[in-house]
């Protein structure tokens, strides 16, 4: 007996099969198949030969791989009894529950007591195929490894690319060629990490960012993951996705992992990118007002840190506002007794000695210049140094002798007393101030990884969310260390790095561009000497950087001079113009023929207009620029295309091209072909291009 199950939209096939009653496996993952496909011929068209020195038959490859099976990689769970002893599942079909768009497996192994099942959720609109799985036993198991339903990858690959990084240097690219064995990862932190961001793509050979065959991965959980990218001895790959093993600290009766997000792409890079920015925007963030556009920021961080004065808050919200600053965010230092990072994590007051009258004069003048009014909290911390750890010191996490991060502890948020009181705390100072947004920041590693630590941080947020339904949250995690479909379940925005270098955020912001759309990436413009890389870069540069995604400022707007306030003035303005379509945009990757310029490509949920960012990161090889051809454009319509900030061509720039005087009409065709010649720059330039359809 064979049993067969198929997923489609427009784009793609995912075929599952069994011979008999074993676990299923992903037969075809591609793409979309002819309706009248025979599966079970898929089924047997996928066996492979046998010859000497192998089994007499192939092991399946299937959504769990079993060492009972004699499998030679590895198993897709590891599990084992109160007592230690290790128990090999044998599982058998049980039933199997079908929806349009939706397929769940279950399977029993009446021997050991155990049910599992694994389910599939294919998006027609995004492309996106969400799966789970679900490990239920009659008595306490100690689980130490459980992946989502396991995925092949390609053999027509010759490479993965997956994302590593550090403070202040997030989603950083790393090719690693295929060959036999493992690639394995594993973030141990506590958290989603800088270190190992959870997602990959496999390219099949010849593909880019715009064209050819891309399968793409993202494991939505903050809590750190692993990933195993496996060649088999006889060739056949698979990719395995789940929490970090080890991570259940207690024996249980049911364990789930998180949510696979997987899709197929047969327009290269772009393809798996447009579908996680749409996923991310239209399916898994629950947004307060969906209508409203997104706010120009001003966070008070990089120009004040811990040095607090009402008077001079109120002057950097004025001279904000005048920027076109939307959203006054309040950071660390309004607290406790907080002058330092040394001192009063989790002593949630405000401090009568910075606020004498406490938040509301400061508020209510942020409110009188249109602006609304955001606070900062590290909720899930304590500092030795506080009120709560000398009450408390049982709440903290971990050992007494533990390493500090940041001078300070993570509480035990699977305990639920410590949950009650930091939801009392916040909500107290939610409920007495008209705030609408919460900067909430994650500053240090765990002392030790335990998914009760994340579900417990998920708890909390959630019944904040539902009491404070109108609030928005930004997860912070010293910049981008917790950013992951998990927790942009229960917020809205990511602080992608700590660094405001805008030439380290160009680069940061095109590979996280990946997974993330404009509407939940913040980009701010930072100091003229960037604090955290010590780099001078000029206004235009920084600005029209961070007007790539979320814009925002984060510096003493008094340190600008005349001609810096009108640039970023103007800017600003362009922004807001053009907010609200851009927030629906795709952002797509250009494959750019010189490696000094990162450009992309912004393109109208209507493909009625688009935006060219091309930045210019270091000295080009070449002498002359090099025609950038863009993407996804209509090859027969016309296309009026401007340069937008013509006014930054500099003295060098002698040529007479195309983009240098005024608009001109071009096909679509033309445009991704032969592409844009640029105008000659310097290092540290962002060429702004428009293009309306004709």
């Amino acid at each position: 007996m064979t049993q067969t199950w198929r997923l489609d939209d427009t784009r793609q096939t995912l075929v599952l099969g069994a011979r008999g009653d074993r676990l299923a496996e992903v037969v075809y993952w591609g793409p979309r198949l002819p309706e009248d496909e025979d599966c079970a011929t898929i089924v047997r068209g996928g066996d492979i030969d046998v010859t000497g020195g192998m089994l007499d038959v192939n092991p399946e490859l299937s959504i769990s791989p079993e060492a009972t099976r004699t499998f030679p990689g590895q198993p897709g769970m590891v599990i084992r009894g109160e007592d230690g002893m290790p128990i090999l599942p044998k599982f058998r079909f049980a039933r199997a529950e079908e929806t349009p768009n939706g397929l769940s497996l279950h399977y029993v192994d009446t021997s050991n007591g155990l049910r599992y099942a694994a389910t599939f959720e294919l998006d027609p609109q995004t492309h996106i195929i969400a799966s789970r799985s679900v490990l239920e036993a009659d008595r306490s198991l100690h689980l130490h490894w459980l992946a989502a339903p396991v995925m092949p990858a390609p053999q027509m690959s010759d490479e993965m690319i997956d994302f590593s990084g550090r403070w202040c240097g997030e989603f950083q690219m790393n090719r690693t060629a295929w060959s036999a064995g493992i690639r394995y990862r594993e973030n141990r932190t506590g958290r989603t990490g800088h270190e190992h961001f959870p997602g990959l793509l496999v390219p099949c050979r010849g593909a880019t960012n715009t064209q050819g065959q891309v399968y793409g991965f993202h494991y939505g959980w903050s809590g750190g993951h692993r990933m195993i990218a496996e060649e088999l001895p006889d060739g056949r790959r698979q990719v395995q996705f789940g929490h970090a093993s080890r991570m259940e600290s207690k024996p249980r009766t049911r364990f789930a992992s998180s949510t696979l997000y997987s899709v197929f792409s047969s327009d290269g890079i772009n393809g798996c990118a447009v579908s996680f920015q749409r996923h991310l925007r239209d399916r898994i963030i629950t947004w307060p007002d969906a209508s409203r556009p997104r706010p120009v920021h001003y966070n008070s961080w990089e120009a004040v840190y811990f040095n607090h004065k009402i008077d001079e808050l109120k002057d950097l919200a004025a001279h904000a506002a005048l920027l076109g600053a939307e959203r006054f965010v309040l950071d660390d230092g309004w607290f406790g007794m907080r002058d330092n990072d040394e001192s009063s994590l989790a002593d949630w007051v405000v401090d009568p000695r910075k606020y004498p009258d406490g938040l509301d004069p400061l508020i209510e003048h942020v409110h009188g210049l249109d602006m609304t009014f955001g606070i900062w909290f590290e909720p899930e911390m304590v500092n030795p140094d506080s009120e709560l750890h000398r009450a408390h010191p049982d709440w903290a996490l971990g050992g007494e002798d533990q390493i500090l991060g940041r001078q300070q502890k993570a509480l035990d948020m699977s305990n639920e007393a410590v949950r009650d009181y930091l939801f009392d705390r916040i909500s107290h100072v939610l409920e007495n101030h008209a705030i609408d947004y919460i900067k909430w920041d994650h500053n240090r590693v765990l002392p030790q990884p335990d998914a009760a630590q994340t579900m417990g941080s998920y708890a909390l947020i959630d019944r904040l969310r539902e009491a404070f339904p109108n609030v928005e949250i930004e997860s912070c995690a010293s910049g981008g260390g917790r950013i992951d479909f998990g927790i942009l379940s229960r917020t809205h925005r990511v602080w992608l790095s700590d660094s405001n270098d805008a030439v380290e955020r160009l680069r940061m912001q095109h590979n996280a561009a990946i997974f993330l759309p404009l509407v939940v990436t913040g980009s701010h413009v930072g100091p003229r000497v960037c604090h955290t890389s010590g780099r001078t870069i000029n206004i235009r540069f920084r600005a029209w950087v961070a007007a790539q995604r979320h814009m925002g400022f984060e510096m003493d707007p008094r340190e600008l001079t005349e001609d810096e306030t009108a640039v970023l003035s103007r800017v600003t303005a362009w922004w807001r113009e053009n907010r609200k379509w851009m927030g629906r945009a795709d952002i797509l990757r250009l494959d750019s023929p010189d490696d000094a310029v990162i450009a992309e490509q912004q393109l109208a949920e209507d493909d009625s207009r688009f935006v060219v960012f091309a930045g210019k990161a270091d000295t080009s090889s070449q002498i002359a620029p090099r025609p950038l051809r863009l993407t996804r454009l209509d090859p027969a319509a016309m296309y009026r295309i401007d340069l937008v900030n013509r006014d930054d061509i500099n003295h060098l720039s002698r040529g007479d091209t195309l983009l240098k005087t005024d608009a001109k009409t071009v096909s679509g065709s033309y445009l991704m072909n032969h592409g844009l010649i640029l105008p000659w720059s310097f290092p540290e330039t962002m060429w702004v291009i428009e293009g309306t359809k004709l």
